[in-house]
C-alpha cells in the first residue's frame, strides 16, 4: 500500500523542502515572499537556485523550463538543460538566481493582440515565487508570468496575481475598520472542480472531429444515454477506476489535492474535485490536472475529452470554480459566524459580492466566453448565460429584513441593527444547491458554475477579485470618513441590498420566464461569446481594470482581439472539419448505401415487392441531395469567415451565418447515420464511443 503523505508533494518544491534545505535566513526571507509579497533579492535568488537545482537533480530532473500559461487557454515550456561546459571537454551543472527570476522566450507565435510589431518577438518570464516548483517528465517547470518586451501582460497568471494583489488591499481596509489589525493579507481561495469525458483511443482515432476540434460534429444520440440517471455517482469501470487511482497518484506527487472523484451524468463522463488552495495556485494546478488527466489517460489505452460539449444532446462538462476569501489568521470571510461582529462583516462581505457581480455582470460572463462554452451555457447541465446569484430563502429573508428595517422572523425575533443587535444564527447550507444559477452561495463560498470544462480559470478569478476589490474600495471610503461607524454601515447595507437585489435569484434558471424576468430587471443576457465581447471595453469595465493595475486599456483591447480571432478561429476548423467529413466520407458512404440497397431491390423484384429498399432508397436519396446542397453552403460560408477588416466582424459572421450552416449541414448528415447500416457508416457512433470503456 502506498504511503500518501510521504508521497504527496514529492515532486514539489514546496515550502516543508525549502524550509529543511535552505539557510534559515534565507528560508525566513522566502517566507515573506509567499506570505506578503515581499521582493526578493538576486543574492537571495542565487541560494534559492542552488539548492533547487540540487533537489531537482535528485530527483531525476536534467533541465528546467519556466512554464507559464500564454493566452492560449493551455501552458507553455522550453526545456533548456543545467549542462555547462567545463574544462577538458566536461560539464557541470548550473542553475543561477538570474536564471531562475527572469528568462527569455521567443514570442513570435503567442498570441498578442497587437502588443508587439510581427517582428518583435521577444517574451519575458518572470519567476512567480508564489507557486511553487515541481518536475515533470525529468524537468524542473518554474511557474512564471510572461510579459512583452514593454512590460505588457501576454499571458493568464500575471492579470490573477495583480488582481490578488489589489483585493488584498482594500479588504485589509476593511478588516481595520472591524478591529481587525493583525490582519495583514487576505487571499482568494479556489476549488475547481474538473468534468471531463473518456473514451477509447481505438475508437477516438476513428473520429476526425474528435481529432481536430474536441467535440463531434455529426453523431445521433445513442438508444440509451443518461436517461435513467444510472451512470451518475454509480459503482465504476474497473478501466476507469485504474486510471482514476493512477491520476490520483500523479497529482498527489506533483502537490495537487486530488480529493473527490465519481461518475457524472452522461455516459463515459466523470469529475475530479481538489481542496481549496490560494488562487494562483489553484490555477496552476488546474493546468497541471488537465494535463495529467490527458497524459494519464493516453498510458491506459484511452483519449480525456475536456472539450466543453464533445457529444451533442448530451451532458456536457464545466469546471465549478468555488471562490471564497482567507486572511493570514486563518478566518474565512465567507463565514457568517456567530457573534454581532462577525455577522456585521459577513453582510458586508456578502452585499460587497452581489454589487460586484451587478455591476460588473458583463466581465463575468466574458471570463467564461468562448466558442466551446457557447454549447454548454443554457443546456441541461449549466447555468444560462444570464448572471445571477443564488443566496437560499433564509440568507435573502434576512437581507429583506434588513432592507425593510424590520424584525427577521426566524426562531427568535431580532431587530436588524446592524452592529448593534446580534443577527440569528443559521446553518451553513440552509438550502438546497441550487444547480442552475451561474453563483451559488453555498455555505462559506460562491461556487461560480459558469467556466467551461477546457477553460483556464486564470480570467474569471482576475475578473472576481477584482470587482470586489473595486466595492470594498468604494465600501472603505465611505466607512473611513463616516462620523457614526455603526450607522454609516447599517445604512450602506440596507441601500446596497436595496440597489443591487435584483441579480438575486433563487429559483428555476433553465425557466423561460426567468429569461423574461431578467430582461425586465435589466440582466444582460449575452448568450454568445461575440455577443459577450462586444460589450468588454465599456467604458465601466476598462476603468475597473485600470484604477486597480491589473489590466492597461491597451491590454484589454489585446484580449478582446486575441478572443476574437480565437474564436474566429475554432468556428472556421470546425466548419473545415465538417466539410471534409461530410465531402470524403459520408456522401460517399450514404450513396454507397444507396446503391447497395438498389442491387438488392433488383436482385429481389422478381419475387419480393422491396418496399423497404424502395422507401429507404427514395428517403436516403433526397437527404442526399439535400445533403449535398447544404455542404456548397458551408462551403460558401466558409470562404468569407476571415475576409473582415476587423475581429468583432469576423466573429459575428460566423455566429450569424456559419454556425447556422453547420447545423444543417449536421442534421441532414445525423438524419443520414439513422437510415444507414452500421457497417457502411464510416465513423464509430455515439453509443461506440460512450459506452467503449469496459
Amino acid at each position: 500500500m502506498k504511503n500518501i503523505p510521504e508521497i504527496f508533494g514529492s515532486l514539489v518544491f514546496n515550502e516543508s523542502v525549502m524550509e529543511e534545505r535552505l539557510p534559515p535566513e534565507t528560508y525566513e526571507i522566502v517566507k515573506k515572499t509567499l506570505t506578503v509579497g515581499k521582493r526578493m533579492s538576486l543574492e537571495v535568488a542565487n541560494i534559492v537556485a542552488s539548492v533547487m537545482k540540487d533537489w531537482a537533480i535528485e530527483n531525476g530532473a536534467t533541465h528546467y523550463t519556466h512554464w507559464f500559461q500564454p493566452m492560449t487557454g493551455i501552458t507553455a515550456e522550453k526545456h533548456d538543460s543545467f549542462i555547462s561546459p567545463a574544462e577538458g571537454g566536461k560539464v557541470i551543472m548550473e542553475f543561477s538566481g538570474k536564471t531562475l527570476v527572469r528568462g527569455e522566450s521567443d514570442a513570435s507565435s503567442f498570441p498578442s493582440g497587437g502588443l508587439r510589431a510581427t517582428f518583435e518577438a521577444r517574451g519575458y518570464t518572470a519567476w512567480d515565487p508564489t507557486s511553487y516548483a515541481f518536475i515533470k517528465d525529468g524537468t524542473l517547470c518554474i511557474p512564471t508570468a510572461f510579459c512583452s518586451y514593454g512590460g505588457e501582460a501576454l499571458d493568464q497568471k500575471t492579470p490573477l496575481l495583480r488582481s490578488m494583489e489589489a483585493l488584498s488591499k482594500q479588504a485589509v481596509r476593511i478588516l481595520r475598520l472591524f478591529g481587525s489589525d493583525d490582519v495583514t493579507n487576505v487571499k482568494a481561495t479556489v476549488g475547481a472542480e474538473q468534468e471531463y469525458f473518456l473514451v477509447s483511443k481505438e475508437i477516438y482515432e476513428k473520429r476526425k472531429d474528435l481529432i481536430y476540434t474536441g467535440r463531434t460534429l455529426f453523431g445521433t444520440k445513442p438508444p440509451k444515454g443518461q436517461e435513467l440517471d444510472d451512470h451518475y455517482s454509480g459503482s465504476l469501470k474497473p478501466a476507469v477506476s485504474a486510471y482514476m487511482a493512477d491520476l490520483d497518484d500523479t497529482l498527489w506527487r506533483l502537490g495537487v489535492l486530488s480529493k473527490t472523484k465519481h461518475n457524472e451524468a452522461a455516459p463515459a463522463q466523470h469529475e475530479l474535485a481538489p481542496i481549496f488552495t490560494t488562487a494562483n495556485l489553484a490555477v496552476d494546478q488546474n493546468q497541471i490536472t488537465m494535463e495529467m488527466m490527458k497524459k494519464v489517460a493516453d498510458s491506459h489505452g484511452m483519449v480525456c475529452l475536456l472539450h466543453e460539449k464533445p457529444f451533442a444532446g448530451v451532458n456536457g462538462s464545466g469546471k465549478h470554480n468555488n471562490w471564497s476569501l482567507t486572511t493570514n489568521t486563518g478566518a474565512n470571510l465567507l463565514e457568517p459566524g456567530d457573534t454581532p461582529h462577525e455577522n456585521a462583516q459577513f453582510l458586508l462581505m456578502l452585499v460587497a459580492f452581489i454589487k460586484a457581480v451587478d455591476d460588473y455582470q458583463e466581465m463575468l460572463r466574458i471570463s467564461v466566453a468562448d466558442a466551446g462554452n457557447d454549447h454548454r451555457l443554457g443546456a441541461a447541465e449549466a447555468p444560462p448565460a444570464v448572471m445571477s446569484i443564488f443566496l437560499g430563502d433564509d440568507l435573502t429573508e434576512i437581507l429583506t429584513a434588513i432592507e425593510e428595517d424590520r424584525p427577521y422572523d426566524a426562531r427568535e425575533t431580532v431587530q436588524m441593527k446592524i452592529g448593534v443587535h446580534a443577527l440569528p444564527k443559521f446553518p451553513k447550507d440552509n438550502t438546497d444547491r441550487n444547480r442552475t444559477s451561474p453563483l451559488a452561495f453555498t455555505g462559506n463560498k460562491f461556487e461560480f458554475r459558469m467556466a467551461g470544462s477546457s477553460q483556464s480559470i486564470a480570467t474569471a478569478n482576475a475578473v472576481m477579485n477584482t470587482a470586489f476589490a473595486e466595492e470594498l474600495r468604494q465600501f472603505a471610503d465611505i466607512l473611513e470618513s463616516a462620523p457614526d461607524f455603526n450607522e454609516a454601515l447599517h445604512n450602506l447595507i440596507k441601500d446596497t441590498i436595496k440597489n443591487h437585489k435584483r441579480i438575486i435569484f433563487n429559483g428555476n434558471g433553465y425557466d423561460d420566464k426567468w429569461i423574461t424576468e431578467a430582461e425586465k430587471r435589466g440582466l444582460a443576457n449575452l448568450k454568445t461569446t461575440p455577443d459577450a465581447l462586444e460589450r468588454m471595453l465599456d467604458r465601466k469595465n476598462i476603468e475597473l481594470f485600470q484604477r486597480h493595475g491589473v489590466f492597461s486599456e491597451t491590454e484589454m483591447k489585446a484580449r478582446r482581439e486575441i478572443e476574437l480571432e480565437n474564436y474566429t478561429k475554432i468556428i472556421h476548423i470546425e466548419a473545415l472539419t465538417m466539410i471534409d467529413m461530410a465531402r470524403h466520407d459520408i456522401l460517399p458512404a450514404a450513396s454507397s448505401y444507396a446503391a447497395r440497397l438498389c442491387r438488392n431491390a433488383k436482385e429481389k423484384s422478381a419475387f419480393a415487392s422491396c418496399m423497404a429498399e424502395k422507401q429507404l432508397i427514395t428517403r436516403i436519396s433526397a437527404l442526399t441531395d439535400s445533403f449535398y446542397e447544404k455542404i456548397l453552403r458551408l462551403e460558401g460560408a466558409a470562404k468569407f469567415i476571415e475576409s473582415f477588416d476587423d475581429p468583432y466582424s469576423n466573429a459575428a459572421f460566423c455566429r450569424d451565418k456559419v454556425i447556422g450552416a453547420m447545423e444543417e449541414l449536421r442534421a441532414d448528415g445525423d438524419a443520414l447515420e439513422e437510415l444507414c447500416s452500421a457497417d457502411c457508416w464510416p465513423y464509430p457512433s455515439y453509443g461506440d464511443m460512450l459506452f467503449s470503456i469496459k
